[in-house]
């Protein structure tokens, strides 16, 4: 008897449905600089106006192991959101405006009640990035994933002047540090996070801290910052995305040679589910893990930091130093 690619375990029905189910979802995000539609073999996107010396960039991420939390609890409504926030945010960093993304979503059995779900959020994300979802790929892969496990990548392009991309130029000594506050753990160090609060302190999913289930708190989206940074933009002299390492990792690469920052611990905001983690981790391991609160940190100039303060949310939580290190006091 003959085996059909179905037998395999690969619906190319399936896929195909699942193309038609998500076309009006994408179409929500698209601009005139869009060309084309969803299931060509491309996406199409029209060079913006408006850009002197223009040049491209691009970001890739993931969600990391939130994505074990999302598919155990069938919780899927925000995951999105982080895939398009941790893509966008880095971009800011180098003061591209994001204008499209792309997503690929792999899986052994494609779900399409379930995927249709995370592309929702990823829309959802894309309209707070202002970029278009104009593509994207989905795979089924038996082999190698089992169960209702998947795995997401996203991809994001944006625009920026040439001479404003490396801002390490623009800092100062004697800037100050501003912060936005994060959303939570944001999309980093939920392995660390998971082995503590449910292996080490076996809570579980729907025990409370600050009045909220642990699980609405570790699955809450990574916050998207590109509004506050077209709205900041003329104010900042440069920013760092506060992912993986840290407050210690990131700053760095966002000052020139022989600066460092001050960074007063008792000036952040931190969510108290920061403090339940650490009392099962070393302080300096918190600080190198987890963004204890700040999801994105600007230095500014001292004359515009009044700017800054009116039009944000941003608190100061210290300044660049001539220093080649980053002191937490």
């Amino acid at each position: 008897m003959a085996i059909s690619y179905k037998d395999a375990g690969v619906s190319i029905d399936d896929g195909n449905d699942f193309v038609k189910a998500i076309k009006p979802l994408a179409k929500e995000t698209f601009n005139e600089n869009v060309l084309g539609d969803i299931g060509s073999f491309s996406g199409a996107f029209a060079m913006p106006q408006g850009f002197k010396n223009p040049v491209m960039l691009a970001a890739t991420d993931g969600v990391g192991t939130k994505l074990r939390l999302a598919i155990d609890t069938q919780m899927y409504d925000g995951i999105g959101e982080d895939l398009v926030a941790m893509c966008v945010n880095d971009l800011i960093c180098n003061f591209a405006t994001p204008l499209f993304f792309l997503d690929y979503y792999a899986s052994a059995k494609l779900d399409i009640k379930v995927a249709k779900k995370v592309i929702a959020s990823i829309v959802n994300g894309c309209k707070k990035a202002n970029c278009a979802l104009i593509g994207g790929e989905t795979a089924e892969m038996p082999s190698m994933y089992h169960g209702k496990d998947f795995d997401l990548a996203g991809f994001a392009v944006g625009m920026a002047e040439k001479e404003e991309i490396d801002r390490r130029n623009f800092v100062k000594n004697g800037d100050i540090l501003l912060a936005l506050a994060s959303s939570g753990l944001h999309s980093n160090g939920y392995s660390l996070a998971r082995k503590v609060l449910f292996e080490k302190q076996r809570l579980k999913f729907d025990d409370k801290i600050d009045g909220k289930n642990i699980i609405d708190i570790l699955l809450e989206p990574t916050k998207i910052y590109v509004q506050d940074f077209l709205k900041l933009k003329p104010f900042i002299n440069t920013l760092a995305h506060i992912t993986g390492g840290g407050l210690i990792e990131n700053l760095p690469r966002i000052f020139p040679k022989g600066m460092g920052a001050i960074i007063r611990k008792h000036h952040l905001k931190t969510p108290e589910i920061f403090y339940q983690i650490g009392q099962d981790v070393y302080e300096d391991e918190m600080y190198r893990t987890f963004n204890m609160g700040v999801g994105l940190v600007m230095a500014v100039s001292p004359c515009n930091v009044g700017k800054v303060l009116e039009n944000s949310n941003a608190f100061i939580i210290g300044e660049v130093v001539l220093n080649e290190k980053i002191v937490l006091e």
